[in-house]
């Protein structure tokens, strides 16, 4: 089985959120299984620094008529070795900032024509003017930035093309643009309409990949329907419930090799999971590292997140005052809203060794907070599924969250019953409010006071199995049903 796997990030070379951990994680889990996948990726500096056994394999000349030229670098993933194709287009791709954004936040003006590259070399290294030999059966992409590439398979109306795979990721990120984009990326006028590209008098590239691709999945099976809802579905839940046969949740996965406190190289004192002695070393190390007050009994609350309302941090800074009556400490890192980013900065300068605010984001430092933290926060309105529960579980560290999307797939709600059969494993709120989220903390932490019962609930965490072996499991079959079955499909 051979697999094409288009992303715009893959951790380690490039990451902005988990979109960069399953890109790195599932391709490897792939190739566990015996799948032929290549991960097809953008240039960006970072990434081309970082890429090993980095060799040019052949032009793909100026499709988009930019007027440069673009080429397809190969090489490796560190540690899973899974080949990679880098997208090399120095003018659309080495600049300073990130992958989508500037370093002042505004996206990048010309990331139709960016992202439009992307996708239409994903689409032509599945053709017969591919400069590589190689040819995928299964074409996999993801998100919005990748959506045009079966687009493209359908305007050039190929005889044989592979069949294609669109997962998304996270549905209220669509990748919209003005009309004129259409003609500029290539495609016939006639593509552009409802049943095609147009998405409310603009070409939405989150669209054109749900439309025309001839299977789709996303993170979790709650966020598979919840996005064919009004309350979720952000305009697009019409054509999710008109497809919701092509449509399946599968839960994603963690890469243990990368987060397991034994062979942490982030952590001060690498710990085995459940070993609460090594935990507390972390704790006190980061409580020092922030300048919180050193406390060994003081629960630790940390977040990891995105700044934004989407992720409930709005809820979090009105929680603050009763988490600090309640006499617990805040630790966060992560960026995003600007008016989040100074309230955070604000509480944490008011209240210095109870609150630490990282603004900007550090791997490192989320790796020591996993393992230092009580508790995590993630009151998020909506979360497709959620990595950094999987993480915190496998740290020992409980997570406080609100029941939506693969939150409320992964995690159950600490009660008496849950408690008595071992099941317990965070605190759970259903209705996304501040007093539903305030009441998820206090019963937290009045529980972690009692260690006989907290210890319960450790244990239930690092028990959890969420390694990507059954997920790359099921995306297998899904390749599998598609491969050499269709119109239009290659063939084994």
């Amino acid at each position: 089985m051979r697999v094409l796997f288009a992303s715009s990030e893959v951790f380690p070379l490039i990451k902005t959120g988990g979109l960069a951990d399953v890109s790195g994680a599932l391709p490897a889990a792939l190739a566990e299984a015996g799948v032929d996948v290549r991960v097809l990726l953008p240039g960006y500096p970072e990434a081309m620094a970082a890429v090993g056994a980095k060799r040019e394999v052949g032009g793909v000349g100026d499709p988009l008529g930019i007027g440069v030229e673009a080429k397809i670098v190969s090489g490796k993933l560190p540690d899973s070795g899974v080949p990679v194709w880098l997208l090399d287009c120095p003018a659309l791709f080495d600049r300073a900032g990130g992958p989508y954004q500037d370093s002042q936040g505004r996206d990048w003006p010309d990331n139709a024509l960016r992202f439009g590259l992307l996708s239409r070399v994903a689409a032509g290294l599945c053709t017969d003017g591919s400069p590589v030999k190689w040819r995928p059966q299964i074409l996999h992409c993801n998100d919005w930035q990748t959506g045009l590439a079966p687009a493209y398979l359908h305007a050039w109306e190929m005889i044989s093309r592979p069949a294609t795979v669109f997962t998304i990721h996270n549905i209220a990120y669509q990748g919209q643009f003005p009309a004129e984009t259409v003609a500029r990326l290539g495609f016939p006028p006639e593509m552009y309409a409802v049943d095609g590209l147009e998405y409310y008098d603009s070409l939405s590239f989150l669209k054109a990949g749900l439309f025309y691709s001839d299977r789709l999945t996303t993170v979790s099976p709650r966020y598979a329907k919840e996005i064919q809802t009004p309350a979720f579905g952000c305009g697009i839940e019409g054509l999710l419930a008109k497809r919701s046969a092509d449509l399946v949740g599968i839960l994603n996965g963690a890469d243990y090799g990368v987060w397991n406190p034994a062979t942490d190289p982030h952590l001060a004192h690498p710990y085995a999971p459940g070993d609460a002695a090594g935990k507390a070393r972390n704790k006190a190390a980061l409580q020092v590292e922030l300048g919180l007050a050193p406390s060994a009994e003081t629960p630790l609350l940390v977040i990891v997140s995105r700044l934004n309302d989407h992720k409930g941090m709005d809820l979090v800074l009105a929680a603050l005052s009763t988490i600090l009556r309640l006499g617990a400490q805040v630790a966060l890192v992560g960026t995003g809203d600007r008016p989040l980013e100074d309230g955070f900065r604000a509480v944490a300068a008011a209240h210095p060794t109870q609150v630490a605010a990282r603004i900007g984001y550090s791997e490192q430092l989320a790796h020591r907070m996993m393992a230092a933290g009580d508790m995590l926060l993630m009151p998020s309105r909506f979360e497709p599924c959620g990595l950094t529960q999987f993480y915190a579980m496998r740290y020992g560290t409980v997570p406080v969250a609100h029941a939506t999307g693969g939150l409320a797939d992964t995690l159950v709600d600490t009660g008496y019953d849950t408690l008595m059969t071992g099941t317990a494993n965070g605190f759970v709120f259903e209705h996304c409010n501040a007093g539903a989220f305030q009441w998820a903390i206090e019963r937290a932490v009045a529980l972690y006071a009692r260690k006989d019962q907290w210890r319960k609930i450790v244990t239930a965490c690092i028990g959890q199995d969420f390694s990507w072996g059954r997920s790359a499991a099921r995306y297998l079959d899904l390749y599998k049903s598609l491969s050499g079955n269709g119109k239009g499909r290659s063939k084994e």
